[in-house]
């Protein structure tokens, strides 16, 4: 008993902690959400508070009587669920194939290692041959041009986590579905990716926060036409060289 009560203070302790960073890391985001419902004069007020007595939604009324908003919103959701959806089957099958294919000379561990690799170069240095190569290919100004790169550096991360996901499933499961009369395919997506999924949801968040909140991509490869604008690139008429609308700036939440 004794034991359990000296272990008691430090565990209110470690609660009291862990309640107190989680509240300093949620407040930029009360903020924000805070922000959207604060009328002009308090959001820009020289003296902020962290409530308002008199909420409005006029920011939201702003931001959705902008011209074409509609259209934005629908590109970031095609960009979005389609390098998700791509960037995920591509991984699904890549990390089978380094789990499970058997390969010489340990090129399975160079292709790993080049995974790594990818992952460490920054994006900024690549935004330059990227927009050179998408000029060449005639996708300047398209969602093409999000879609590739976005698909491209999901994959590297995507394949590392894959391939400990698909390699815990034990081979016993293969050897008993072959004996069934199942073929790889078969095996392949109607027993192994069902047990892979929840591995799989997991990485495409990661896909789909970096591309839903993409603005480098967007500004350099959007270049004239703005009808192929994402939302990112959109909130900049909120932003002016006097005076920038920061309660309309974040339209809220995607629904």
């Amino acid at each position: 008993m004794n034991f359990l009560g000296l272990r008691r203070p430090w565990r209110l302790a470690a609660e009291a902690s862990t309640l107190l960073i989680a509240a300093v890391v949620a407040f930029p985001l009360y903020w924000m959400v805070l922000s959207a419902f604060k009328p002009a004069d308090e959001v820009q007020s020289a003296h902020p508070r962290p409530w308002t007595l008199h909420p409005s939604l006029e920011a939201f009324r702003r931001v959705f009587e902008q011209h074409d908003f509609g259209r934005y919103f629908l590109n970031s959701l095609v960009v979005a669920v389609v390098a998700v959806v791509a960037s995920g089957l591509i991984a699904f099958l890549a990390a089978t194939a380094v789990a499970r294919f058997r390969f010489r000379f340990r090129f399975r561990t160079t292709l790993l290692v080049m995974f790594l690799i990818a992952q460490m170069v920054p994006i900024e240095a690549l935004t330059i041959p990227l927009f050179f190569m998408m000029r060449d290919f005639g996708q300047l100004n398209t969602l093409g041009a999000l879609l590739l790169p976005h698909i491209a550096f999901s994959l590297p991360f995507a394949i590392w986590m894959l391939r400990g996901i698909v390699k815990a499933v034990p081979e016993a499961i293969e050897e008993a579905a072959y004996i069934d009369g199942a073929s790889r395919a078969r095996f392949l997506w109607q027993i192994l990716f069902p047990l892979v999924t929840p591995g799989l949801a997991a990485t495409s968040v990661f896909s789909l926060i970096a591309t839903w909140n993409d603005f480098l991509f967007a500004k350099s490869f959007i270049i004239s036409d703005t009808s192929q604008s994402t939302l990112p690139m959109a909130l900049l008429v909120f932003f002016k060289p006097e005076e920038n609308d920061w309660a309309g700036s974040w339209p809220g939440p995607p629904s």
